[in-house]
């Protein structure tokens, strides 16, 4: 172990990607992960829980393996963090009690995170920017956060599902395997013509369900897939950008960070892009390997959390689905 360092082992497991990963602030050590994909549809919770039981021995094996020659042992880590939600239940309790077992035999500090706020502060982390409006975009989450007072506050929000859900819903219609995102994103990019789908905004908040269902509709009407592909980015990325410059101005801020899954989508990057570089603002999304679900996001806010004296004692650490963003005292934030 390097003299001063404090290290952190970050378990993610909400949903479909299982993943650990030890840091310290000034870089991930060590990563391994295993990614439950669902033979068809979407995710089951029950066999997304069995795949990351199944496999959260051998992917810590892997993460303290690849610390070891590092340096790094497990008697030198600082803390285990872990994703305490939100997510799905199964998921999250079989992560929670592999966090326990190792704080419990290690004898060090047990750090519940909140798995939106690890977006966050693993982007803050990578991008190295300080006060930022975050446009959180994943198969589960759909937000416009910015600081204040103490927490992150969702200035707006889905109505109903995410961007990613309503994607994936789209992609399994016309028989695209999951992940949809990347594949509507792929085929959407050599098409033309845009076909008209309905635009939802309302105040700060948008919605996403009506737009999914319009654009099963013109598929099977007939539009070419990658024409409806093409249009619904074009519509939902819209709605998205929108909301994200109003916050923007309603704030006074002058960073713009885009995290979650669907932030990987180049499309989505371009447009929020433009519209910073209009502003004056700056615009950042993190590396590929830190805007899906990992666990790097998990240790990196864990290591934060336990610079800033916050622990999580076991009684305290039973997971919650429902797990909201702004729900997390930010004490870490000037």
């Amino acid at each position: 172990m390097k003299s001063g360092e404090k290290l952190v082992l970050g378990i993610e497991g909400t949903a479909w990607n299982l993943s650990a990963a030890v840091v310290s602030m000034k870089g991930v050590i060590a990563e391994a992960e295993s990614t439950y994909t669902p033979p068809s549809g979407g995710i089951h919770p029950r066999e997304a829980a069995q795949h990351h039981s199944a496999n959260i021995g051998e992917v810590l094996d892997r993460v303290f393996n690849t610390a070891s020659s590092e340096g790094v042992l497990p008697e030198d880590l600082s803390a285990v963090a872990f994703s305490q939600g939100p997510g799905l239940g199964p998921c999250l309790r079989t992560v929670a009690t592999s966090a326990r077992a190792l704080s419990l035999t290690l004898g060090i500090p047990l750090i519940g995170v909140n798995h939106c706020v690890a977006h966050i502060e693993v982007g803050r982390w990578n991008c190295g920017m300080r006060d930022p409006v975050v446009l959180y975009v994943s198969g589960a989450n759909s937000q416009v956060i910015a600081y204040r007072r103490g927490r992150y506050r969702v200035f707006g929000e889905t109505l109903d599902i995410s961007i990613g859900n309503a994607l994936d819903k789209f992609a399994r219609y016309v028989g695209l395997q999951h992940p949809g995102g990347p594949k509507v994103e792929k085929l959407a990019e050599p098409a033309e013509e845009y076909v008209p789908l309905p635009y939802v905004v309302k105040g700060m908040d948008f919605s996403f369900s009506g737009l999914a269902t319009a654009a099963r509709d013109a598929f099977d009407a007939g539009a070419p897939l990658g024409n409806v592909c093409r249009s619904f980015q074009e519509t939902a990325f819209s709605m998205l950008v929108e909301v994200g410059e109003r916050a923007l101005a309603h704030c006074g801020k002058s960073e713009m960070l885009l995290v979650g899954g669907v932030a990987a989508n180049r499309r989505l990057n371009e447009m929020l892009s433009l519209m910073c570089e209009d502003r004056g603002a700056r615009f950042d999304t993190p590396e590929d390997r830190f805007v899906r679900d990992n666990g790097a996001m998990i240790a990196i806010t864990g290591l934060i959390m336990l610079e800033n004296g916050i622990t999580t004692p076991v009684e305290a650490s039973a997971v919650n689905p429902n797990y909201r963003t702004d729900e997390v005292e930010v004490t870490w934030i000037d």
